[in-house]
This record gives structure tokens, C-alpha cells and sequence, in this order.
């Protein structure tokens, strides 16, 4: 038995004593009823017909909406047949109310934040929410459905972010990413066509601005590593940038996140937490005089080998994100001493040991090699990080022209 669909008044007033206007999905004589949103009172019907009467003040427009709605639902009804699927009268009305409902993007919005706390991404939870809470802003509520997020609605966020909230290109360009992460989202849950998509060709391109962090070199990292006037604190913060500095650049978030169980046959093993890859690493000789500082203070296989993370629970993986972002706060106040001390003019961060490994390994090991060692999903990231390298080779490549 094929489906139908009707105009009908449903019988059960509201509490104004007014009649629901609906839609009547009929099949294997069950039926389910889409309720347009409308009610008049029941002397303005017209069984026989099924339309509104003249009478009411607002026939023509109930009229025009009641057959709109019947030819969208009749169109669906046909589709369904053509595709030789079986729903019931049921189904059918959820699968339209699904397929018509125009998503609120805050609604995917909140969706993911829960999805990132859930996976306990703090770093990445803070970010993100803190992005949505300026999108709300620019909105000024929080309705906003991915029809209205189109080319004109994300240009004029642009110019708000960089104007009124003075973010920095790069910075307007993580938030746009995270729009295209949850309109790709919408699209795949079947909420929003995919003709809307406000991104890519002769649309709304995303453009990082570059940026250049500029590493140590050798002679640098030796001054640091040759210091001995520093104070405990700062003896301590040299050996936990030396240890990152040695093993490839490892984020500082990791590096505290090091327990003694990590380390075993010369080898450290651990899992990023920034995309979550498994990193193995054989342990320079370098490394073990630090670790060798630390040992007589390891409480179990278990602990950690770094003292930050010590006091917080260690199954707390909130309580251990927040405390060491405190403690990279802490450091980088320390290494700007350090820097001051070894005589070196460059910014010095915890970070910067990464881009200094990247920087020295330029003309030692392949592109390649370094994009394994830093797990890069794309090695034109990694050659960001080889910039210092990069710009030797097109210094020398210069000057072979135009020595003559």
C-alpha cells in the first residue's frame, strides 16, 4: 500500500480552545500528523474541502502554506516510492521533520565541546569554547541555523574579530577552521546541504599568515647547556627544556606528562597529546645524566618523572592539564633568566626548543627524517620548522649568482 498525504483540521483544541492545522501522513490506515504551527478555531474549517473558509481574516495565507506543505510532503512521499523504500507513516513524518529542520549551529556547537571534554582535549576545550563564545557575541544570541552562516555572514565576522575583538590573522584563521570543522559536521549528520558549503574555491579560503619562530643555534644551546651560576629553579628548567631540546622538540605538555614507565630499554614511549599518535624514541646519552637528577625522587614505576604534575592526582587529566600550563608559565619565566644569563637576545620558550631542534637538524638529517621524529601528518608543516636551514641554502644559492 503506497503512502498518501492530506490537509486536515485535528480535533483537539489548545488551551485558547483553538484547532492545530496539520498534515496527514496515511499508511496501512496508520496515521501520523506534521503540525504546520497554526491553529483557528473550528468554525473557519471547511471539511468537504479541507481548507480554511474565507471568513477567517488570514484564509489566504493558511490556504497557500497548507498546500506548500502537502506538495513538500507529496514530493517526499514520491521520492520514498521511487527509491522502493518501505517506512511507516511514522518514519515517514520523522524522516521529513529530520530532513526540513534547519539545525541551529550552536547546537553542533555544543555537541563538540562535549565531545572534546569527553576525550579530556583541555587545551583544545578552552580554545574552542572560548571561539563559539565569540561567535554568540557577534550574533548577539545563540540561534544561528548553517543557511545564515553563509559567504556575506563569515566575511562580516572577519572584519568583526579583526576590528572589534583585534585578534591576529592567524588567530582569525583558527576560528574559521572550527566553523568548517562543524559545518562539516552538519553536512554529514544530513543536516544542511552541501550546496551551502561557504568554504573553498571562489568562496571563503582559509590563509594562514606565516610566521617565523627562530630556533637556537648550536653555539646557543651550548652556552645553555655550559651554564653553572644558575639557581635550583632555573638549574631544573634547563634540564627540562634540555630534555625536550633532545628528544626532537617534545611539547612541554608531554615532557611533564613523562612517567619512569615510559622509559625502559633505552628507549622513551609515549603518546602525544596533541593528536594522540605514539611517539618511540631511543634515549641520547645526554638525556640520562638529567634523568639521573630525578631518580632518587621517583616514588614508583608509575610516577612522574618531572616534579610539576607530583601533586596532583594521576588519573585527574584535568587537573594535570591545568597544572601544566601553569607550570609552562613558570618555566618560560625562568629560561628568560636563563637567555639573560647565557647572553642570548632570542625569545626563549619552551616551545622554541622544538623549532631549535628543527633548526640544527636542517643540514644533518632529511626533511623527512624530521617529519617522523615530529609525527607531522604534512611535511610542509615540518618545513616551517626548518626556516633557519631554508634560508642558508637561498643565501648561498644568492650568492653563487651574483658572485662574479
Amino acid at each position: 500500500m503506497n503512502s498518501s498525504a492530506s490537509i486536515t483540521l485535528r480535533k483537539k483544541p489548545n488551551k485558547k480552545g483553538f484547532n492545530p492545522l496539520a498534515i496527514r501522513i496515511t499508511k496501512f490506515r496508520k496515521s501520523s500528523y506534521l503540525y504546520i504551527g497554526h491553529y483557528i478555531d473550528s468554525i473557519y474549517w471547511d471539511e468537504t474541502k479541507s481548507i480554511v473558509k474565507k471568513s477567517h481574516p488570514n484564509a489566504p495565507h493558511l490556504n497557500n502554506l497548507l498546500l506548500t506543505k502537502l506538495a513538500q510532503t507529496n514530493k517526499f512521499l514520491l521520492e520514498l516510492q521511487a527509491e522502493g523504500k518501505d517506512f511507516s507513516a511514522a518514519q515517514i513524518k520523522n524522516e521529513i521533520l529530520f530532513l526540513h529542520s534547519d539545525k541551529n549551529f550552536f547546537d553542533i556547537a555544543d555537541s563538540h565541546i562535549e565531545e572534546i571534554k569527553a576525550n579530556n582535549k583541555f587545551g583544545r576545550l578552552t580554545v574552542d569554547r572560548a571561539y563559539i563564545g565569540h561567535i554568540a557575541s557577534f550574533v548577539k544570541s545563540r540561534q544561528l541555523s548553517f543557511k545564515d552562516l553563509n559567504e556575506n555572514f563569515l566575511r562580516k565576522y572577519i572584519t568583526y574579530l579583526r576590528n572589534t575583538k583585534r585578534l591576529s590573522e592567524r588567530t582569525i584563521a583558527n576560528h574559521l577552521v572550527l566553523i568548517r570543522l562543524l559545518f562539516n559536521k552538519a553536512i554529514r549528520q544530513g543536516l544542511i546541504d552541501r550546496k551551502f558549503y561557504p568554504f573553498g574555491k571562489d568562496k571563503i579560503k582559509i590563509k594562514f599568515p606565516e610566521t617565523r619562530k627562530i630556533g637556537l643555534t648550536i653555539q646557543e644551546v651550548k652556552s645553555i647547556e655550559n651554564l653553572n651560576n644558575l639557581t635550583e629553579e632555573e638549574n631544573h628548567t634547563r634540564n627540562v627544556w634540555l630534555f625536550s631540546f633532545y628528544l626532537a622538540g617534545i611539547r612541554v605538555a608531554d615532557v611533564l606528562k613523562i612517567r619512569w614507565s615510559d622509559i625502559y630499554d633505552n628507549r622513551i614511549h609515549y603518546t602525544m597529546n596533541k593528536n594522540s599518535k605514539l611517539v618511540s624514541l631511543q634515549l641520547p646519552d645526554k638525556i640520562h645524566s638529567i634523568l639521573n637528577q630525578y631518580i632518587q625522587y621517583k616514588r614508583g614505576a608509575d610516577d612522574f618523572v618531572f616534579p610539576e604534575l607530583k601533586v596532583v592526582a594521576p588519573n585527574d587529566q584535568k587537573q594535570i592539564y591545568a597544572k601544566a600550563k601553569i607550570a609552562n608559565k613558570w618555566l618560560n619565566a625562568h629560561l628568560r633568566e636563563i637567555a639573560r644569563k647565557a647572553g642570548i637576545t632570542k625569545k626563549l620558550t619552551m616551545h622554541i626548543s622544538r623549532h631549535s631542534f628543527g633548526n640544527i637538524a636542517g643540514d644533518k638529517i632529511p626533511v623527512q627524517m624530521l617529519q617522523q621524529l615530529y609525527r607531522h601528518s604534512s611535511v610542509t608543516t615540518t618545513m616551517m620548522y626548518q626556516s633557519y636551514f631554508i634560508s642558508q641554502e637561498t643565501d648561498k644559492a644568492l650568492n653563487n649568482v651574483v658572485d662574479f
